[in-house]
């Protein structure tokens, strides 16, 4: 994002300091920034994938459902609530690109500015036990 809107600035500062995954996408779906706590899970650190397409990343860590069938990125939260601006939520399994395979579950939200400018959204996940 060539004119980064403070919100997202100051909520990528928020991810950094926050113990929990968090992945920050612009309203293109564009990623912007995954913590240190995100790069466990996902099996790489942000400074070696840098910002992806939604195409690209929807797709690189290789989201399954329960059964293991591939799931389509419209099925994944973070792109619902892309589409529809709003929260989602959902449980499946990724392939790390450190080729792990890890069962997470994740809530999306939207950033909206105060005048109700759609800023992208905001994915929070962890572990499912």
């Amino acid at each position: 994002m060539a004119t980064e809107h403070s919100i997202v600035r100051h909520m990528k500062s928020l991810a950094e300091a926050l113990a929990g995954p968090v992945f920050i996408v612009d309203p293109a779906g564009t990623l912007l920034y995954f913590n240190a706590a995100a790069e466990v899970i996902l099996g790489k650190q942000f400074s070696e994938t840098g910002e992806l397409q939604a195409s690209v990343w929807s797709r690189l860590f290789i989201p399954t459902d329960e059964e293991g069938e591939p799931l389509l990125p419209e099925h994944l939260p973070l792109m619902q609530t892309l589409d529809q601006q709003r929260p989602a939520s959902g449980r499946f399994w990724i392939r790390g690109l450190d080729n792990a395979p890890r069962h997470i579950e994740v809530s999306a939200f939207p950033l909206t500015s105060r005048s109700g400018d759609f800023l992208g959204a905001v994915a929070m996940f962890w572990e499912a036990r």
